[in-house]
């Protein structure tokens, strides 16, 4: 703001009345002042004027701003979070803000001119506080103090002083600036922290000793342990000696048993059963195509899967596809897929079972049944890895590994013109004979165990001997259904034993004992194989899927159910 102007001498105005100037020459010895000096004169008083205006103006302006930064500064120091207190080198109250009435429980008017010894307990606290504005006044930094004040209510709490020395404008004498907090929640904490420092430093002492004493047993232990392995090593040299004898009991066991050979179903220690499965760890890793062939009932499903279980591909499905059972017209749709529309009744879009496979086996169960038309398609699936759905023109490609089996000679069927040739040489790249039972007659008492129990566990009975005459019809029996023949035999007379010994009576037992050369034991176990699915059907009211089907009760696939009925002529007649 800039500093008003020296004011000068105000010049008398002809025009206003009693200033004539002819008076004023007469009245005094003055000079007369001319009309231009007159207007010079008056036109500087009206600018001088303004002049004075603006500064009042800028003064009130001043003014203003001054009040409202102290009214600002009013409402930060009465709604500050700390109380602030100033006091004279006396401990007089100077001023106080809101809280800091309210921490002393009082009204502000009511503390200018008292003193701060009032509101401090005890006598130590007072003369502590006397202590801190002392050295507050010597110092020129800030200085700060714990004491205990009591509010107007009598009650008490930790207060913690944090102040300053400064000069009042006068310069006359020193004032004290405090801020005082109310810390006693604060401190309790930090005490208890404290506490649970100390507890926890002691819980962790005593854990170290017990961990030292735990130590020291251990060290024990070790002791004693490495004089105990001096003797165990002389008992391991006593069983060693014993090694040979436990091997041959163990063997001995084994048979008793009815040991399997840790190839899942198949069960069998025949030298022909031993070198089916030398040949299924020669090709299982591997991912070359197998073909599989033997008699019905031969166990060439059973050989299919534990090929599959023991390849790279084991964690992948399996998908098995039985030839006989699926129609012709649909042979290609279920082997390849088909598209919505393909052909008529397709209302929607079906995967193949080569894609279902992709990535791990696909099991060809009587391939020698597929029509010519599709063993053209096969041999390209074995050969490029790929096909088409019907009614799609997009080629898909598949990892596949292909497993056939065929009940039939197919060299024969070549030779009939019912199968390709150059598909047999693609399948043939690694056959597998499976041997009938009949030349494997010496598993038949490990399969009989294995039945047996078997049947036990699903029917709820406990056959737990087989006499010697019931073993040996077994044993004679030629069973041209092999191990499946031999496994319906057995569930039937599970079924029909009573007490805890396995008998094998009925027809079955005459006609076991029937000539084999006369071929009445095949025609006999036809009938007996016919008769046995008819009673099972007419049980389940015809049922052939289901858990309460008979495809469930006599263990097999409804498919191969259901070929058996068409090849024994069995249909289910209305009234």
């Amino acid at each position: 703001m800039s500093a008003p102007k020296k004011r000068k001498k105000a010049v008398p105005d002809p025009k206003q009345p009693g200033n004539d100037p002819a008076r004023a020459e007469n009245a005094g010895s003055c000079p007369l002042l001319t009309e231009i000096e007159m207007r010079r004169l008056v036109q500087e008083l009206e600018v001088h004027q303004i002049e004075l205006q603006m500064q009042n103006e800028e003064l009130r302006q001043a003014q203003e701003a001054l009040e409202k930064s102290r009214n600002a500064f009013a409402e930060l120091y009465d709604f500050a979070p700390a109380g602030y207190f100033s006091f004279d080198p006396q401990g007089l109250v100077c001023s106080a803000n809101l809280p800091g009435a309210r921490l002393l429980g009082l009204e502000r008017q009511h503390l200018p001119g008292k003193p701060m010894s009032l509101w401090i307990a005890g006598a130590d606290g007072r003369e502590r506080f006397s202590r801190h504005c002392a050295d507050v006044l010597r110092r020129e930094g800030d200085d700060t103090c714990e004491i205990w004040l009591q509010r107007s209510d009598g009650t008490k709490f930790l207060a913690r002083l944090q102040s300053i020395a400064k000069d009042p404008v006068e310069q006359t004498q020193g004032v004290i600036r405090s801020m005082i907090v109310d810390v006693t929640e604060q401190v309790r904490l930090e005490t208890a922290l404290q506490d649970a420092h100390y507890q926890l430093e002691l819980k962790v002492m005593e854990r170290t000793q017990e961990l030292l004493l735990t130590n020291e047993r251990l060290v024990q232990e070790i002791a004693v342990r490495k004089k105990t392995e001096e003797s165990l090593r002389l008992a391991f040299k006593e069983i060693r000696k014993l090694k040979d004898r436990l091997l041959v009991e163990n063997i001995y066991l084994q048979h008793e048993a009815a040991r399997k050979f840790n190839f899942g179903e198949m069960i069998g220690q025949s030298k022909a059963i031993a070198k089916v499965f030398d040949k299924i760890e020669q090709i299982a890793p591997q991912n070359t195509t197998v073909l599989l062939q033997g008699e019905t009932g031969s166990g060439k499903g059973v050989v299919a899967r534990a090929i599959h279980a023991r390849s790279t591909r084991k964690d992948r499905p399996m998908v098995t596809v039985n030839c006989t059972a699926l129609p012709a017209n649909l042979i290609e749709s279920e082997l390849f897929g088909r598209e919505k529309g393909a052909f008529t009744g397709a209302s929607a879009r079906q995967m193949g079972r080569f894609e279902l496979a992709d990535g791990g086996t696909i099991f060809l169960d009587e391939i020698g049944e597929m029509p010519m038309d599709l063993q053209c398609k096969l041999l390209r699936v074995i050969h490029d890895g790929e096909f088409e759905r019907l009614g799609s023109p997009r080629t898909i490609k598949v990892d596949v590994r292909i497993i056939a089996a065929s009940n039939r000679d197919l060299e024969e069927e070549i030779r009939k013109g019912n199968f390709r040739e150059d598909l047999f040489y693609r399948l043939n790249v690694f056959p597998i004979v499976i041997p009938p039972l009949r030349d494997r007659k010496e598993d038949i008492r490990l399969l009989v165990n294995f039945f047996v129990d078997k049947f036990n566990k699903k029917i709820g009975k406990r056959i737990e001997t087989i006499p010697g005459e019931s073993m040996e019809i077994l044993e004679k029996y030629g069973w041209p259904g092999n191990v499946r023949e031999l496994e319906s035999v057995i569930e039937r007379a599970v079924i029909s034993s009573r007490g805890t010994a396995l008998h094998v009576e009925g027809r079955f037992t005459s006609l076991s004992k029937v000539d084999e050369g006369t071929g009445q034991d095949l025609k006999t176990l036809t009938d007996l194989e016919r008769e046995h699915i008819l009673h099972v059907l007419q049980k389940t009211n015809w049922r052939v899927e289901g858990k309460s089907g008979a495809a469930f009760i006599l263990d097999m696939n409804p498919s191969t159910l259901r070929a058996r009925m068409r090849k024994l002529g069995i249909q289910r007649k209305f009234m």
